[in-house]
């Protein structure tokens, strides 16, 4: 099954056939919202607005860890998050896409960026925090659609994602530094739905859209939230597109790397862990727990 998260600007998903609202109760809350559950073709698929319908979520109250689990229980092995990003270099023009392949944390909340704790301990490797066969699909189609839509639109394969909580964008100074360490694109919301796809062994990638240059272009105005929704509504069209041919070109799940990157990450020994604590986490674990 294959998910989608959309975020500022992407609030339904209008190809999905046969749709079911699915509630999900988790262990961590509830999620930003109910998910969108039907068919594309002959895909199944589900849809998550990441700020809720309405937007009512800022970044920093959105609930990953539920978001995600909820995800998992649905029984989601793609994840492709749509979301709003601001650029950090000149060449990366507004509505272009960007597909990251990695990210900076400037984030305060770690602890809620990953499903353990409580009373058990794992450490995945997150030297890749996407998933390259994703990307690979995703870059390929998103090409083939932009020349096929005649649009001048650039889609660039990877690229660091600087993270930042919001709400509010980043003061000149700040945008100048994360420049100045090379940094491409700057968002919001990317890097805990990679870090918990992660440890989720959900195969994960960001469709990074170009909604302006941050604060830092001395010749552009200062962001705000028009432009980024004028913006993301330019490239609504091109999104679906994407999406459609994507669902049908999936790459195969049981032969990605992401499928086994909690083997070896627990540490804990399996009969001191908390029993609640085992049932719980017992739809991200189970395979390694007995």
């Amino acid at each position: 099954m294959i998910g989608f998260v959309g975020g500022s600007g992407v609030y339904n998903l209008e190809d999905l056939d046969s749709v079911v609202e699915r509630k999900i109760d988790t262990p961590f809350g509830d999620p930003s919202d109910v998910f969108i559950c039907g068919r594309i073709g002959e895909q199944e698929a589900c849809f998550l607005p990441r700020h809720g319908r309405g937007h009512r979520l800022m970044p920093s109250e959105i609930n990953h860890r539920a978001n995600v689990y909820g995800f998992k229980c649905l029984g989601v092995e793609h994840l492709i998050s749509i979301s709003a990003v601001g650029s950090l270099r000149e060449e990366l023009r507004p509505r272009d896409i960007v597909l990251p392949d990695q990210y900076f944390d400037r984030t305060k909340k770690s602890t809620e960026h990953t499903f353990f704790g409580r009373g058990i301990v794992a450490h995945v490797s997150f030297a890749q925090p996407g998933c390259p066969a994703l990307r690979h699909s995703i870059q390929q189609i998103a090409k083939e659609t932009a020349a096929a839509q005649q649009k001048d639109i650039r889609v660039t394969d990877g690229g660091t994602y600087v993270n930042i909580e919001g709400p509010a964008f980043s003061t000149k100074a700040e945008s100048n530094v994360y420049r100045q360490l090379g940094f491409d694109i700057i968002g919001m919301t990317s890097l805990p739905e990679a870090k918990l796809c992660k440890e989720a062994e959900i195969c994960y990638q960001a469709i990074a859209m170009v909604t302006d240059y941050d604060c830092w272009h001395e010749s552009e105005e200062d962001v705000t939230v028009d432009m980024v929704i004028e913006h993301l509504r330019a490239n609504t069209e091109i999104a679906k597109t994407i999406i459609r041919t994507l669902v049908s070109e999936l790459p195969d799940h049981t032969k990605c790397v992401c499928q086994q990157s909690l083997a070896g990450a627990i540490f804990t020994d399996a009969t001191v862990i908390p029993p609640d604590v085992k049932e719980a986490l017992k739809p991200i674990i189970e395979k390694y727990i007995s």
